[in-house]
């Protein structure tokens, strides 16, 4: 963001007022015409004493408050107040009326509530007042110079120009397996880590296609006089923890943030992107989790944040080590359309799950992305999964993965998988649902029907199947009329089969119940014979 102009200072401004006093004095005696002054530019006022550089010794860690600069430009007032999280916030709508100004502040998050702010002037301290996220900040600042504003001032950082990188082959089905985040938040270590790996082996997870332990926020330590981040005391050697992993068939993921921060607050990529691609290549890192996080203040842009998602695409690709790339911005600016293009192999559609079905459900029902972005090389995802957790049913579960699978997005588990109930396991190991999932064809399932609380979701597979969910999302068993016609088949006879219970059904079926919040998914073939009219 371009630094800000001051003003001529007081004390230039008083000097100038003498020089305008003695025109036409014996200091210009020599000149044929001396210069006239206009009288109101003699009269021009001097800045308000708000204006220059206030340096704040101490503040919150969040959002790390370093100095504000205020300043009269072209008669308005602008100003910024620079931070370790976003950089230099503006003070949006700043008026200043005597010694106070009064502004708003904008973090590049357009849901949070726009909530006044105030900068007065007492004793010679400027004392800023105001409310960001959660965070109540109240901070006393002192006149500071260019000097200082030099020595805090936040970097700038190159982006490289758009461009469409190829496919690398990655990815032709969407990755499976377990993220730290929903059960240990930042609460994670090496030895955690290793115990999750083994119980995905001990409990067949890993053989039914589950691969990826990925290590979310919370394993940052700080950066060494090279720039090189370390992890921290939780994770003493992570070459040694992905060897670990890979001996049991696995792979290892982990996290950051093209801002400086990342959500938990820890060190993000911001200054260092193609050196932490370099280190995690080094170490044996196979996924790499991108949140936005507190870049969103930086990179205020559409265009800026995808430049800063290519920027680590391009960083991952150079290490020639195979990386998967998450993307995770939110869904916002339509990541489907041009996640890809800067590398990635899935998107996040939305914001943060929750474990608890009216949160669950508005994501896998309404905000899953758009169909036409998924498909072989890149996934939409809606985010991680909940079950097992203990906030939901053990119907809603099944409609938890039933839709998360007829989505075609990535099966990443949140569960403590050292704990798990038999239930949990039943859901988890359904070789037939994952298959749906997992299919070759990599078409996202879609929405082709709803009735009230009723809805048809249907979802082609690559040997001429149908996969058709049924889902409730009332608070009462409903009842759904069901045919051929709805798989795209022609009238009559056909095949089906339950996927969740295994059974095959009667040909002729033509209604089924489903309970609250509940799913039931079949899987239909065309009657031998007949024709599928969506081939």
């Amino acid at each position: 963001m371009p630094r800000l102009d001051l003003e001529v200072s007081p004390r230039a401004m008083r000097v100038l007022a003498g020089l305008a006093l003695v025109l036409g004095s014996a200091a210009f005696a020599g000149c044929a015409h001396a210069p006239v002054v206009d009288r109101q530019a003699r009269q021009a006022p001097t800045p308000a004493p708000l204006a220059g550089v206030w340096v704040f010794a101490q503040g919150p860690a969040f959002p790390g408050p370093r100095y504000m600069r205020i300043a009269l430009k072209d008669g308005q007032w602008q100003g910024y107040i620079t931070t370790d999280w976003y950089g230099d916030i503006p003070m949006d709508k700043l008026r200043v009326e005597g010694d106070v100004a009064h502004f708003e502040i904008d973090n590049g998050n357009a849901k949070l509530p726009v909530r006044p702010w105030t900068a007065t002037l007492d004793g010679g301290q400027v004392q800023v007042v105001g409310r960001i996220w959660d965070e109540q900040v109240d901070i006393v600042g002192q006149r500071g110079g260019e000097a200082d504003a030099a020595r805090l001032a936040f970097p700038s950082e190159a982006l490289p120009a758009l461009r469409s990188l190829r496919p690398d082959g990655l990815m032709a089905t969407p990755p499976m397996g377990w993220s730290s985040w929903n059960t240990f938040a930042d609460r994670i270590d090496d030895a955690t880590i290793r115990g999750i790996a083994d119980a995905m082996v001990r409990s067949g997870l890993r053989d039914a296609g589950y691969r990826y332990i990925n290590i979310d926020d919370g394993w940052q330590g700080t950066r060494g006089a090279d720039g090189v981040l370390q992890p921290n005391a939780h994770f003493p050697d992570m070459r040694a923890l992905a060897d670990y992993v890979h001996a049991k068939g696995l792979k290892l993921g982990i996290y950051s943030s093209p801002g400086p921060k990342t959500c938990a607050g820890y060190t993000g990529s911001y200054g260092h992107v193609e050196q932490d691609a370099r280190t995690w290549a080094g170490w044996g890192i196979d996924y790499v989790k991108y949140d936005l996080c507190s870049g969103e203040g930086i990179f205020r842009t559409p265009t800026q944040v995808r430049q800063a998602y290519l920027k680590m695409g391009l960083a991952l690709r150079a290490t020639d080590r195979p990386i998967v790339y998450s993307l995770c911005q939110y869904g916002r600016d339509h990541v489907g359309r041009w996640g890809r293009e800067v590398g990635g192999h899935l998107w996040r559609t939305t914001g943060d799950i929750e474990d608890a079905y009216p949160v669950m459900s508005g994501i896998g029902f309404d905000r899953n992305g758009g169909a036409a972005d998924a498909g072989p090389g890149g996934w939409n995802d809606p985010d991680m999964l909940e079950v097992g957790n203990g906030g939901m049913s053990e119907d809603e579960y099944r409609t938890h993965m039933s839709l998360w699978a007829l989505s075609a997005a990535p099966l990443l588990l949140g569960n403590d998988l050292r704990r798990m109930t038999p239930a949990t396991r039943k859901l988890l190991l359904n070789p037939a649902v994952i298959a749906v999932d997992q299919d070759v064809l990599g078409v996202q399932g879609t929405q082709v029907r709803r009735e009230g609380d009723i809805a048809l979701w249907r979802k082609p597979m690559a040997d001429g199947s149908v996969v058709l969910g049924l889902f409730n999302r009332g608070a009462v068993a409903g009842r759904i009329a069901v045919s051929p016609a709805d798989a795209g088949f022609t009238p009559g006879a056909w095949q089906v089969r339950d996927l969740w219970s295994g059974k095959r059904l009667d040909p002729h079926i033509a209604e089924f119940q489903v309970v609250a919040h509940g799913a039931t998914l079949l899987r239909a073939w065309p009657h031998p014979g007949a024709a599928a009219k969506h081939q």
